[in-house]
Parts: structure tokens; C-alpha cells; sequence
């Protein structure tokens, strides 16, 4: 008996949860013109706003994550979908400056539980030999959701104004949680379409689905662990090197290297379609070494310090060109390589973490997030101060600082023994 594919479709429901998230992220930025014209908001009010989303997402880590732990991710995920695409929507009906800082806030403590409990929901049904694999392809269909995003925006909001995106994008998430509760189940022996055959792949694999005795998450363990703190220090490098392309990447472009809106609008999306791609072969090439080699330590880590490094490699160059067509061409090598990294590293939650995927997941998520957080403001100061090289000087070597603290994590360590 062929065994069924119900794993990937699940793998597949996951990607487009993802897809989502950047999604409902990404609607504000191409409003934002909009809005500040209606409401008159100033630039550092905008500001604001944005920044009560990332707030609101770095925060509740991990309490999302707990909250796949404890309730599973069938019901949990379920849950704040619903919860954040409610506030997506609900950011159209913004009255002024405090009520949009508050949905956008609470739209972030949403979001938040996104990817820790995503990454759960593959715990128990993604073969170990897949799993980075399958964190490179979700984080891709993130990517490729945020590219894809702004032409629809602006068409909805030339053809409808700029308040029925917020709408639109809301209702494609609860259509999702529909769909995600309908066919999804917390184990692959719950799900009723499950054969055999694949039943027991999935537990030659990663054994049995284990009974808990007790629902409540090993937080001592868990932050006992030096390998997630290790983790969490790499991701926060992560984080603060993405959010510089991000964040600032348009505007480097418009204001640094001189060009137009039209050509800036096209030149900026290329470093993401390259990070796509990163995020598409980093976790294949990592699952085939380990397949190989047997060796997990080695697969994750020799991926993962090559993105960084690589990534280091291309900043240089695109910073330092006086070419600026060039300077686009490195920072795609630069994101390609920053990308690499990522769905190595959503793996090691999966390999280290087990049962409690979401959570370690969570607070590995949370220092990256951080990262993100405090990169905006900080490059906004080393421009003011020493000029447009010097932020991208600092990002290579949070490249360089990554690679290193990668090499002392260890994927073949669980942090709770079987």
C-alpha cells in the first residue's frame, strides 16, 4: 500500500497561513499615503502606528507559542487567525490616531502566535528529514505573500479607497481558520484520511504520538537550555540584518542612491524574490546533507553559517559601489544569503524542542523580533550621524556574529530526553 500525502497537504495549508500573515502585515505600507492624507498624520504619528504592530508581535512570542503547547494547534491556530484577521479588518474603522494604534497593536499580539504554533502544527506530522525543507518553504510563501501583496492593494485602493484592503485581506482570514479547522488534526492518528502506510512512515520517523501527562509547557527545561539561548542570539542578528532590508531597503534606494519612485518600486522587490529562493533551498540543502551524512548538527549548521557569511559578502560590495544598479544586484546576494538561514533555523525548534516546538519556537521568534524592533530606530540614528554606509557596515557584521553563534548550536540535542 502507497502511503497517502496528507502531511503535505497540511505542509501546504501551513505555507498559506504564512502567505497570510505577510499578507495583512504588508496592507498598511501601501496605504499608508492614504492615510496620512486623510488623517493628516505626520510622518513620526505613522511611525508610531507601524511600530505598535511590531511591539505587539515581539511581546506575545510566546505566549502564542504556549498557547499552541497547551491547546493544540488545530484549535489554537484556529483561534488567532480569526483574533488577528478580526483586527485587519477592523483597522478600517479607525476614527483617528489612538483607535489605528490600538488595532495595529493588537492586530501584532495576534500574529504573534503565527509561526511558534505553525511550527507545532508540523511537529507531529513533518518527517525529521523534511523538516527544514518544510520551514523554508513556509517562510517562502511569507515572502512571496508580501511581493505579491502591494499591486492588489493599490489597485482596491484606487478602484474602492484605502479602507476596503483592510476588509478584503480580513475575510481571506477567517476563510483560512474555516478551512484550517475543517481538515486539519493535531496528530496524524486522529486524521481519518491517513493510511496506514503513511501512519507508519511518520512513526518510523519521529515514534509514536505520545499522551502527555500533564498539558503544562517545561519552562525550566526549556530556558534552562543553552542551545536555545544560543539560538535566540542568532535569530536576534537575523532579525535586526532583515528588518534593514525591510524597513529601510526603498528608501536607501530613493534617497542614497538616487532612484525614482517607479524604478525604486522595482528594484526593491528583487532582494525579496531572492530571498525567496533562499528560503526555498537553505532548508532542502540542510535535510539532504543530514539525509546524507547523517549528522544533524553538521546539516543545520554548515547552511545556516554559510547564509550568514554569504550574506556578510554581499553587503560589502552593494554598500561600498558607486554603481547603483550593482548595489542592487549584491544586496540580492545579500538577502539570498540572509534567507538561507531561515528555514535552517525554524528547524531546530522542531529538531530540539518536540512537543514543545511552539514554544521554543516562541522565544527564539521573540529575541528575533526584538531584533527587528530596535533595528528601524538604530539605522535611523547611525544615517543621521555617520551617513547611509555605516548601517550596513554594523548588518554585515551581525552577518559575521550570526555565523559564529551558529556554530555552537547543536540540533541533534533535545532539550527533553524521550
Amino acid at each position: 500500500m502507497r502511503p497517502t500525502r496528507v502531511r503535505h497537504t497540511v505542509l501546504w495549508l501551513t505555507v498559506a497561513a504564512y502567505m497570510i500573515t505577510y499578507m495583512d502585515r504588508v496592507v498598511i505600507a501601501s496605504a499608508v499615503p492614504s492615510i496620512s492624507k486623510e488623517f493628516g498624520f505626520s510622518l513620526a504619528t505613522m511611525g508610531g502606528i507601524l511600530a505598535a504592530f511590531r511591539w505587539g508581535y515581539a511581546l506575545f512570542q510566546i505566549p502564542g507559542g504556549w498557547l499552541g503547547d497547551r491547546f493544540g494547534p488545530r484549535r489554537a491556530l484556529t483561534a488567532i487567525v480569526i483574533w488577528w484577521s478580526a483586527f485587519t479588518s477592523l483597522t478600517a474603522a479607525s476614527w483617528g490616531e489612538f483607535s489605528m494604534r490600538a488595532f495595529r497593536f493588537l492586530f501584532g499580539v495576534g500574529e504573534a502566535g503565527a509561526f511558534p504554533i505553525a511550527t507545532r502544527s508540523l511537529s507531529r506530522w513533518i518527517l525529521p528529514t523534511e523538516r527544514g525543507y518544510a520551514q523554508g518553504i513556509t517562510h517562502a510563501g511569507s515572502r512571496i505573500g508580501a511581493a505579491l501583496t502591494p499591486p492588489i492593494v493599490v489597485w482596491l485602493i484606487v478602484s474602492y479607497g484605502w479602507r476596503m484592503p483592510f476588509f478584503v485581506f480580513g475575510v481571506l482570514g477567517v476563510l483560512w481558520a474555516a478551512v484550517w479547522f475543517w481538515y486539519y488534526r493535531d496528530t496524524p492518528e486522529e486524521h481519518a484520511a491517513v493510511n496506514e502506510a503513511e501512519l507508519q512512515l511518520i512513526r518510523g520517523a519521529a515514534g509514536p504520538a505520545r499522551k502527555r501527562e500533564t498539558k503544562d509547557v517545561p519552562w525550566r527545561a526549556i530556558l534552562s537550555s543553552r542551545n536555545l539561548w544560543t539560538l535566540c542570539l542568532m535569530y536576534f542578528c537575523y532579525g535586526y540584518c532583515l528588518s534593514v532590508y525591510l524597513d529601510w531597503f526603498p528608501t536607501y534606494l530613493n534617497k542614497h542612491r538616487g532612484f525614482n519612485l517607479k524604478e525604486m518600486g522595482f528594484y526593491a522587490s528583487l532582494p525579496l524574490f531572492a530571498g525567496t529562493a533562499g528560503d526555498l533551498l537553505g532548508g532542502w540543502i540542510s535535510d539532504w546533507i543530514g539525509h546524507r551524512s547523517g549528522n544533524l548538527r553538521f546539516a543545520r549548521k554548515v547552511v545556516a553559517m554559510t547564509g550568514f557569511l554569504l550574506a556578510a559578502a554581499g553587503i560589502l560590495p552593494a554598500t561600498l559601489t558607486e554603481d547603483a544598479v550593482r548595489s542592487v544586484v549584491f544586496s540580492c546576494i545579500a538577502v539570498f544569503g540572509l534567507e538561507l538561514t531561515v528555514g535552517v533555523s525554524w528547524a531546530v525548534p522542531l529538531d530540539i524542542g518536540g512537543d514543545y516546538a511552539g514554544s521554543v519556537s516562541s522565544v527564539m521568534n521573540t529575541f528575533g523580533n526584538i531584533g527587528g524592533a530596535i533595528s528601524p530606530t538604530a539605522l535611523a540614528y547611525l544615517v543621521e550621524s555617520y551617513g547611509w554606509n555605516q548601517p550596513f557596515l554594523v548588518a554585515a557584521l551581525m552577518c559575521v556574529i550570526g555565523a559564529l553563534l551558529f556554530w555552537r548550536i547543536d540540533a541533534s540535542k533535545p532539550i527533553l530526553s524521550a
